[in-house]
Parts: structure tokens; C-alpha cells; sequence
């Protein structure tokens, strides 16, 4: 079956290349120019994942991505021409999978979308299910429960916590765990791990 996407986004030259080589892919793709129309295109189709410019018309991606995550978690890609750290970290906090920064290779951007399906694609056969006494974490649907209680998490609280869970017998060090969660080219503070870490104690 194949894949379906939705481009989010306002260029509408930009939002046409990528289409025509994503359906030279094999992927089914449709297109959105607004942030609102976006969000109701999001909400209520069946896409398998969203490419999301951030700065649109409408409703800006930040504030999109921030509403479907109420009631969704499609893997979504920013696709942006701000490279400043902390919008990429704001980005990722809010529930982003992944993001790239204007200009881009295309081949670049295959590769990550590539990989954010294959992500999903094991997450919804129900691999990566964690357990650890009381505490139990699911990908999924990216949940984390303690006993019955369910947690509520960050998109980077959630993700340390499964990096930690799934290397419980491992002892991480610090630049291990910013490759695994934050990315390998992260060139903020080695101290936000700590931080983390005590958001989740």
C-alpha cells in the first residue's frame, strides 16, 4: 500500500518539486498553502506523515503541530528556513519527529522521510513496547504509564525516557544520549541531558 503525505507548504514552486519527486517515489501526496486548512486536512485524513513549513499563512507550523498532537501523532517533518537552534529544538519539543532547514538536498529529505515511516511503520506492529516494574512506555502510541496512571511527557522527555529504556542494562554516556534523542549534529549544551533527566525524576 502506499505511502501518503501531505506537503505543508506556502511556496508554491517548492511545494511542486517535492511533490513531483515524492510521487516519482511511489508515494500518494496532496498539498496544503494555509496553516488552518492544513490542520483540518491533518485532523481528518489518513496520512502516514506531514511535511510542515513553519512559517505559513494562516497559522504558523509551530501552532499547527501544537494542536494535532492534542488528538494525533502523525510523524511530522519541519521543513523550515529557520536554522537557529532553538527553533529546531522548539520544533522537536513540541512533537516533531525530525526537521530539515532550507535549502535542501532532496535526496536528504527522502532519506529522513524514509526513515520516519520505517519508525512508524514499527511502532504500529508492536515492536519497542517497554516495560520496566510499574512503568511502561509504548511507542506507538506514545504513551507512558505508571501502574494505571498515565504520564504526560514532552516529545523529548518521551524520547530520553525510551532511550533510556531500551538501554536499561547500558550505562549511556552523555554524548551518546544527545545522538540518540537530540540528533548528531546538535550543537547546543552537553548540561541539557541533566536537565532531562531531572524532568523526568
Amino acid at each position: 500500500m502506499e505511502e501518503k503525505i501531505l506537503i505543508i507548504e506556502d511556496e508554491e514552486k517548492l511545494a511542486r518539486f517535492i511533490e513531483l519527486e515524492l510521487e516519482h517515489e511511489g508515494y500518494r501526496v496532496e498539498k496544503a498553502t494555509d496553516g488552518r486548512d492544513a490542520l483540518a486536512m491533518a485532523e481528518h485524513g489518513d496520512y502516514d506523515l506531514l511535511l510542515l513549513d513553519v512559517m505559513l499563512p494562516g497559522m504558523s507550523g509551530m501552532e499547527l503541530l501544537r494542536r494535532l498532537r492534542r488528538t494525533k501523532q502523525t510523524p511530522v517533518i519541519m521543513v523550515t528556513a529557520r536554522d537557529a537552534v532553538m527553533d529546531k529544538v522548539t520544533g522537536l519539543d513540541m512533537g516533531a519527529d525530525d526537521y530539515i532547514t532550507k535549502p535542501f538536498e532532496i535526496e536528504e529529505l527522502l532519506a529522513r522521510i524514509r526513515a520516519a515511516l520505517r519508525k512508524r511503520s514499527g511502532a504500529a506492529a508492536g515492536e519497542g513496547l517497554l516495560t520496566s516494574g510499574k512503568l511502561t512506555l509504548d511507542p506507538a502510541r506514545h504513551i507512558v504509564r505508571y501502574g494505571e496512571e498515565e504520564i504526560s511527557l514532552t516529545s523529548r522527555e518521551f524520547d530520553l525516557l525510551q532511550a533510556l529504556m531500551e538501554n536499561r542494562s547500558i550505562v549511556l554516556r552523555r554524548e551518546q544520549l544527545l545522538s540518540k534523542v537530540w540528533g548528531y549534529d546538535y550543537m547546543g549544551e552537553t548540561n541539557v541531558v541533566d536537565v532531562y533527566i531531572r524532568y523526568l525524576r
